[in-house]
């Protein structure tokens, strides 16, 4: 993923912040999960912490789907 950006920088040249546009902000949102609701959130973390566990009850086969 390419993000286009701009950078501000201090009186010595120093980069402090950096400017994105809203589509690429956007979609960073999107890939990192911070444009879930918490209920989907909640979810994640619980079929993260089953995966962890190895809590193969918690998962439906895909061929049931």
């Amino acid at each position: 993923m390419h993000i286009n950006k701009s950078y501000i920088i201090d009186k010595k040249g120093n980069p402090k912040a950096v400017i994105v546009p809203i589509k690429d902000f956007q979609k960073i949102e999107e890939l990192l999960g911070l444009d879930l609701d918490s209920n989907a959130q909640k979810d994640l973390k619980e079929a993260r912490e089953d995966r962890e566990q190895g809590r193969r009850s918690a998962y439906i086969d895909l061929d049931s789907i």
